[in-house]
């Protein structure tokens, strides 16, 4: 009997292609919680009011220069889904990854939440995370705004769970109860 080697879906990278992400530069990050459930508080007219989940995230982002001797931190917002920040990597050795750097924010970060949770193993964060390098200072200027007005823009942000979308379904919410895994197209009616 043959086994076939079983074939997985490639993942296509958002990396850019011959980047060295150990680079000193400045790099704007959005990582998202698992199935982008809103756990870290809630945002009320154009302010966020992190919950106890919400401070430990904040916290141990805070803390990463103490982890990493390469970088700086810059802007930084939580959202009840999701954090922006902007991170500069700098000369500093040893020169660690931005993959590592954030790789050791969610390690850091999900094994208090689900202590704070009293649970284990259960998944905090997305898979991965979205990177921009930053090019130029209009463009830090432009993300450093974007990161700071972005409690404002909950009412219309897409990973906002109340917020319906032509052929969307809302992303989960922290609720249990509420089914879905982010936004999927909409079922055609049946006839």
């Amino acid at each position: 009997m043959s086994m076939e080697k079983q074939k997985w879906p490639q993942r296509r990278t958002l990396r850019l292609r011959h980047h060295d992400y150990r680079d000193p530069g400045a790099y704007f990050v959005t990582i998202c919680t698992h199935r982008r459930k809103c756990i870290f508080g809630s945002i009320l007219n154009t302010t966020f009011y992190p919950n106890s989940l919400g401070t430990i995230a904040a916290n141990s982002w805070a803390e990463l220069p103490d982890h990493y001797s390469n970088l700086a931190l810059d802007s930084f917002v939580l959202m009840p889904n999701h954090i922006h920040g902007l991170i500069f990597l700098t000369e500093a050795s040893p020169r660690h990854p931005l993959s590592e750097i954030i790789r050791g924010f969610k390690t850091f970060s999900a094994r208090q939440i689900n202590q704070a949770r009293n649970v284990s193993g259960q998944p905090v964060w997305q898979r991965g995370f979205h990177e921009h390098v930053v090019r130029s200072d209009e463009s830090l200027s432009n993300i450093r705004q974007y990161i700071e007005t972005n409690p404002a823009r909950w009412s219309m942000d897409r990973e906002n769970p109340s917020v319906m979308r032509a052929g969307h379904r809302p992303a989960p919410t922290g609720d249990d109860r509420i089914v879905g895994a982010g936004f999927q197209p909409a079922r055609k009616p049946e006839r």
